[in-house]
Formats: C-alpha cells, sequence, structure tokens
C-alpha cells in the first residue's frame, strides 16, 4: 500500500493518509457486510439445522411406534405413530418454506412424498382392517412395502439432517475465512499507515530535529527537500528558510559582537596609540628646536624613530580595522601564531599588571583558517580568561601542537582563574548562557565561537584546567598535503 500511495506524488499527506484510512475502512465495511450476510445465513441454516434435527427424531418415533404395533397390535401404538406422521409433515412444509438450497428442497420434496406413501401405507393397517387377515400375503406384503417406505423415510430424514450440517460447518468457515483475510487486511493496512507515517513525517521531523539541535550547536545546514510536493517539503523549504535567516542574523551578532569587544578594548587601544603619539610628537619639538644646529646623523636618528613609531600605530590601527571589518566567510592557508599574535596584540592593553599572556605556537604550523574570525575566536576566549582571573596573579597560556596522526591540530587556550563549574561545562556554548554578574554578558561570546569553529569544521570543548582554571581545547583539521590533494584531483 505504501508503494501504491508513493505512486501518488500529487497527492498531500493529509490526503495520503487519508486515502490510507478511507480504503481499508471501505473494503472493511464491504468485508463487514459479507460477514453478516454470511451470518444471517448461518443463522438460517442453524434453524434448518435445529428442525431436520427433530424432523428426524420425530420420523424415528414413528418407526419405534410402528414396530409396537406391528408387534404388540395395540391401537394407541397405532395412533401415536399416526400423530408424528402429522407432526413430521408439519416440521417438513416448515422447513420447505425457508429452505434456499435447491440439492436440500430436492430432499425434501422426495421426503413429503415417502411421507405421504408412508400414510397412505400405514393406513391400510387401520387396527379393524388386521384384525381380520394378519397373516393373509396381502397383509404382510402390505407390512414389508411400509417398513421399506419407513426404512427410505429414515434415510432421507438423515440425509437431510447431514446436508444441512454440512452446510452448516462450509458456513463457518467461510465465515473464518472473511474474519481472517479481514484481519489481516486491517493490519496490514495499519501497518502500511504506520510506514506511511514514518517515512514521510516522522523522518522529515527526525530530520528537522538533527538539524535544530545542530543549529542549537551553532551549525547552520540547510535540509535537502523531499521530491514530493507535500508537507514534508513546505515544512522543510520553510526551516531552510529559518536557518538562512538565523545565519544571516549570526552573522550581525558576530559583527555586533566585534563591536562590543572594539568596546571593550577602546581604553586600552587609546593607551597603545598614547605611546607612540608621545615618541613621535617629543621627537618632533626636539627636530623643531635644533633643525638648524642638529647633527644630520642625529636628525636621522630622530626621523627614523619616528618613523617606527608610525609604523607601530599603523599596525594597531590596521589590528582595529581588520578586526572589526565585515567579511565573508573564507578558508586561506595562514599561519596560526601571526592569527595568535594578533589576538596578543589586541588584548594585551586588558591584562591587568600581574596577569601574564603566553603564547607558545609554532612558527610554521599553518592551518585552513579565515584569518579575521579565528582572531574573534582568540580574543572571545583571551578576554574571558583574563576577566576570569580576579585576583592577580595568573597567567593565559595559549599552546598549539600537531595531533600524533598528522590529521588535525589541537589548539588550547588556558588559564589560572575560577575555572568553570563542572554542571555548566556542557553549557557553556548555549547561547545567552552566561556566568557573569547581569549587564557583564551577553552570554553570546562563546556561542559565537562554537559557530565560527563548526564552521572551519574544527571542535571546540571546555574543560577544568588541572590547575582549577578554565580550559578550552580547540580541535582544527590540517590542509590536504599537495601531493594528496594533487592525486585527488
Amino acid at each position: 500500500m505504501t508503494d501504491i500511495l508513493d505512486r501518488l506524488p500529487h497527492l498531500t499527506i493529509r490526503q495520503k493518509v487519508l486515502a490510507g484510512v478511507i480504503v481499508p475502512v471501505l473494503i472493511f465495511s464491504v468485508a463487514g457486510v459479507v460477514s453478516f450476510n454470511s451470518l444471517v445465513r448461518l443463522e438460517a441454516t442453524l434453524t434448518l439445522m435445529e428442525t431436520a434435527d427433530d424432523l428426524s427424531n420425530t420420523i424415528l418415533e414413528v418407526r419405534r411406534y410402528e414396530k409396537n404395533y406391528l408387534l404388540y397390535g395395540h391401537a394407541e401404538d397405532f395412533e401415536e405413530s399416526r400423530r408424528y406422521i402429522a407432526q413430521a409433515r408439519t416440521s417438513l412444509h416448515a422447513m420447505a418454506a425457508d429452505a434456499r438450497d435447491a440439492k436440500a428442497r430436492r430432499t425434501m420434496a422426495a421426503l413429503a412424498r415417502v411421507l405421504d406413501d408412508y400414510g397412505a401405507r400405514s393406513g391400510a393397517l387401520l387396527p379393524e382392517a388386521s384384525a381380520n387377515g394378519d397373516g393373509a400375503p396381502e397383509a404382510v406384503s402390505a407390512r414389508e412395502e411400509l417398513r421399506q417406505a419407513g426404512k427410505d423415510m429414515v434415510d432421507l430424514s438423515l440425509e437431510l439432517k447431514s446436508a444441512e450440517r454440512e452446510r452448516t460447518l462450509l458456513l463457518v468457515a467461510g465465515l473464518k475465512r472473511q474474519l481472517l483475510v479481514s484481519g489481516a487486511f486491517l493490519a496490514v493496512s495499519g501497518v502500511a499507515l504506520a510506514l506511511l507515517l514514518a517515512r514521510k513525517i516522522l523522518r522529515a521531523l527526525g530530520a528537522i530535529t538533527a538539524a535544530a539541535a545542530e543549529i542549537g550547536r551553532g551549525g547552520f545546514k540547510t535540509l535537502e527537500a523531499p521530491r514530493a510536493h507535500d508537507e514534508t517539503r513546505d515544512v522543510v523549504e520553510a526551516f531552510n528558510r529559518m536557518t538562512r535567516e538565523l545565519e544571516r542574523r549570526q552573522g550581525q551578532l558576530i559583527q555586533e559582537k566585534k563591536l562590543s569587544s572594539l568596546g571593550v578594548l577602546t581604553s586600552g587601544i587609546a593607551h597603545q596609540l598614547n605611546n607612540p603619539l608621545n615618541n613621535i610628537s617629543t621627537s618632533c619639538q626636539i627636530l623643531i628646536e635644533e633643525h638648524r644646529e642638529c647633527d644630520p646623523e642625529f636628525s636621522a636618528r630622530m626621523l627614523g624613530n619616528i618613523q617606527q613609531e608610525v609604523l607601530r600605530a599603523r599596525d594597531i590601527v590596521k589590528g582595529l580595522l581588520e578586526f572589526s571589518r565585515a567579511k565573508d566567510f573564507s578558508l586561506k592557508p595562514a599561519h596560526l601564531d601571526e592569527v595568535v599574535a594578533k589576538a596578543f596584540r589586541l588584548v594585551s592593553s586588558q591584562a591587568p599588571s600581574g596577569i601574564a599572556l603566553t603564547a607558545r605556537v609554532p612558527a610554521g604550523l599553518v592551518l585552513e583558517l579565515d584569518a579575521a574570525r579565528m582572531q574573534e575566536v582568540f580574543i572571545n576566549l583571551l578576554l574571558n580568561a583574563i576577566q576570569a582571573i580576579e585576583t592577580p596573579p595568573g597567567s593565559v597560556t595559549v599552546s598549539a601542537s600537531v595531533e600524533p596522526g598528522g590529521e588535525a591540530a589541537e589548539i588550547v587556550v588556558e588559564d589560572t582563574g575560577a575555572g568553570i563549574p563542572e554542571e555548566d561545562l556542557g553549557r557553556v556554548f548555549d547561547p545567552f548562557y552566561t556566568t557573569k554578574e547581569v549587564g557583564k554578558g551577553t552570554g553570546l561570546g562563546l556561542s559565537i565561537v562554537f559557530g565560527i569553529i563548526e564552521k572551519h569544521k574544527g571542535s571546540i570543548r571546555a574543560e577544568r584546567a588541572p590547575g582549577g582554571g578554565a580550559r578550552f581545547v580547540i580541535r582544527l583539521p590540517l590542509p590536504a598535503p599537495q601531493g594528496a590533494s594533487e592525486g585527488a584531483a
């Protein structure tokens, strides 16, 4: 049935379910009507069988009183025999009125003739007639003919009784087959409908549930729309629209988070810019005051200092611009140590005295990265780590290494702060979940970090560091070797 329903792609799921329910109900109703008709026929047959049984017993009583009369010649036995003959005729007429089977009607007609013949022959043996000539040859012949008619009467009654019993058994067997076929069809219809629901609805719901869970973890994956133009396709398309809208809005959240991080970094950046500007200002004042009497070598050294401080300020501003600029996501080979160093430069001004920032990243480690977004990841993790160390001294360390199998790089961001409670380790990446005080955090930072890592086809997990602090372990795939990629191409 599921194959039949699947071949009707123009029907919606609602229509397929209605068809899957209505068609079995109609067929089962027809089977019920047929079974009811069989029950009515069975009831009539049972009535006929009961009447045939009574008729057979009545004819046996006729024969019993016949034998008693022929043996003892009692008139009351003769009268009882005649009364039972009349009763047998009445039962036979009642059966003939209700009989529907042609064979049974023929047997009843033959039995009626035999009854009439038996009644006529038994009338010839009236007590007055038999008293005058019991030993006459005519009387002996009449008695033999009466016995033969009685025997035929018993045989026909037993045949009729057996025929009605056979018809009853056939009707019962047919009714059992009908009920068995109807029950089997109903069971098959139920299983087919359940399979239809499982294939068309539950599978789509399962895919949507898995995709929703993936979205909850920060990954935005659209679903392949089914071929059938039904409700599941509409739901999947609506879900995909929602996924794309959520992905777009997450991009907006990332940009807003960047601006929020810029606000946090502003005071430190201003302090970082103040030093080179002061140095530039001092060097310029010296050159202005002594430009006529200044030694050329000294002037060149002052100009070199100015150039160096200008480049230093430019790097700071360039880092801010790169960090704040909205870009499309794209993976390119990038040196991990340079990405970490840029994040350190922007965050270093936020580290209070007594908190050491340490980077242990191999210089030659190259990964396929979106450098700006990975910089956002490290800035978020570093700021969280600095804020977690409430009472310096403390340290924040970023280390990286290649896994033994050579398939991925492991990056660890570890601090010596208060750490994450054990019951919160599985929830730190949930959107809007934060352990900070009200007004000091939105709970979006780690959720965005999780989404960025997922886009890099990596993974991140939170742990408690051996010393009690927080430890975030990032796993990113290494780029395929050049020879392997050329072979694949």
